[in-house]
Parts: C-alpha cells; structure tokens; sequence
C-alpha cells in the first residue's frame, strides 16, 4: 500500500507529511452548476426569491466553506489561504446558475479540495435558497477545471 499517499504501512490512514516541501503560489478553480426551471432563474434574477439575496448569500457561504475544509475533509490539511473568489452568474440560455471559485495560498500543499468545497458549499446553498418554488433544480458537473504550484505545475483540465 505504499503508493497510496494516505494510507500507513498497516493500512490505516494518515494524514501525509508535507514539512519538507518547499511552500509555492498555489492555484486551485473549481465550476459548477444549478439547473432550475426558467421561472426560477427569473426570481432568482429579480431578486424575488423570500430567503433574500441568493447569489450573495451563496458566494459568503462558498467563502465561508473554502476556509472550513479541513473540518469538513477527513486528512485534509488546515492552509492559510491568501485569496477566496467565489463568483456566481446566471446562464439564462440553459437556465442554470454558474459557480466559479478560485482559491489561492503560498504554501506546501495544493488548494483544489477548498475550490471544490467552495462551489459544492455555494452550489447547496443556492439550492437551498430557491427549494420552495423548485423542487427539481439540479446541482451537477462540479469539477476541478485548473491547478498550479507545486511540483506538478500547472495543469488545465478545461
């Protein structure tokens, strides 16, 4: 089980030891989707939605989420995280709203678990916000789209 980075030698999980790396610019964006039926998107749009601003209140809790990963993700490791984005927008084409996150820290490991946590947190929360007049929203494709730092560099998934 050794090429398994978050499993010990008796098979037991472990968090790895990344004390040696050197600390780097690290990048992680993550997308994702909530579909819901038009007239949905449209209250959503003019603000008429009774639980108040959806789309601020999504992007405060994909902040808010980022940062509590490690509470959320068994092994994860607390970061200090320098930038949070989470950006919402409303694709009126295919009624759905767009979650964007991009975390950013200066540290020895990746931050693509808090853009995932970020987009999933606001996407529920969107969801959560708009269940009393549509129970069929759909939240999907939440996804890793790019990395940088470290020693893998950058990769774009997107």
């Amino acid at each position: 089980m050794s090429e398994l980075t978050h499993v010990d030698e008796s098979g037991g999980p472990r968090m790895v030891d990344i004390t040696g790396k050197p600390d780097t610019v690290r990048e992680a964006v993550a997308r994702g989707t909530v579909t819901m039926k038009p007239s949905t998107l449209e209250r959503l749009k003019t603000g008429s939605m009774t639980k108040g601003d959806v789309l601020t209140v999504a992007q405060l809790a994909g902040v808010m989420a980022a940062k509590q990963t490690p509470a959320l993700i068994p092994l994860c490791h607390p970061l200090l995280i320098g930038d949070i984005k989470v950006d919402l927008s409303l694709d009126e084409e295919n009624s759905a709203v767009e979650i964007n996150a991009t975390v950013k820290s200066n540290g020895k490991t990746g931050v693509e678990m808090e853009a995932l946590t970020a987009t999933a947190i606001a996407a529920l929360t969107v969801y959560d916000m708009c269940k009393a007049v549509d129970r069929g929203m759909r939240i999907g494709n939440i996804r890793l789209i790019k990395k940088s730092g470290g020693k893998s560099g950058t990769i774009n998934l997107e």
